[in-house]
């Protein structure tokens, strides 16, 4: 079950929290949703978090804004104002860190346009512990990835003609050229297979490898 929280300069800036059951302090997970905005699927995400053990939250970008067409889907990705989220993120970040059960190491999780966010984060701020991004990747101004400190973990998909799995490759190559390390996982799916309300994509086996090792990862990190 998720609430909603309020956190930052601005009563607008808010997003959805899970928390884990008992009252001993773990792991905290940032969770960037997709260009649907924080809908259904994403709470239903963030509850998956707080039952593997991590004070869960996921900003909310677009600011009460959701949709299940795809055309104004694009839309508002195409008008969100990165520093402006980054802002957001790095005020959800703070918070988190900050939360009573929360052990003070802070994750990030993204899918789609939120796997885009999670790895542009990951130039930005500083004190993560661990990245993982699904399928998505950000523009040149969020690139950089000799900012990249944090260990990563990325899931791409071969058929996916948006976040190319050769881009993956790419980043892959930057960021352990520099010292940094990043384990990447390609499936023989499509774009957003995670997703399991969209069926026409979803694929169930991959979903679940790149959820198991995504847990792994995170409690390696994060514990």
């Amino acid at each position: 079950m998720t609430t909603r929280i309020t956190f930052g300069d601005s009563d607008e800036t808010s997003g959805e929290l899970a928390l884990p059951v008992g009252s001993g302090k773990s792991g905290g997970v940032l969770l960037f949703h997709e260009w649907w905005g924080v809908v259904d699927h994403i709470r239903s995400l963030l509850d998956r978090l707080a039952a593997a053990g991590f004070v869960a939250l996921c900003p909310d970008l677009f600011h009460g804004k959701t949709t299940q067409d795809a055309d104004e889907a694009g839309k508002m990705m195409g008008a969100l104002d990165w520093s402006n989220a980054m802002r957001d993120i790095a005020s959800a970040a703070t918070a988190l860190r900050k939360h009573e059960r929360c052990n003070g190491k802070i994750g990030v999780i993204g899918f789609c346009m939120g796997g885009a966010l999670a790895l542009g984060t990951a130039t930005k701020l500083r004190d993560l512990s661990a990245v993982v991004a699904f399928y998505g990747v950000p523009g040149p101004e969020y690139s950089d990835w000799s900012q990249v400190t944090a260990p990563v973990l990325a899931h791409f998909a071969r058929r996916d003609q948006w976040a190319k799995p050769e881009l993956a490759e790419a980043i892959q190559l930057d960021i352990t050229a520099r010292g940094g390390k990043m384990d990447l996982h390609l499936y023989d799916s499509d774009h957003a297979f995670a997703n399991d309300t969209r069926p026409e994509v979803h694929d169930p086996e991959a979903t679940k490898l790149a959820w198991q090792r995504s847990m792994d990862f995170l409690h390696g990190h994060l514990d």
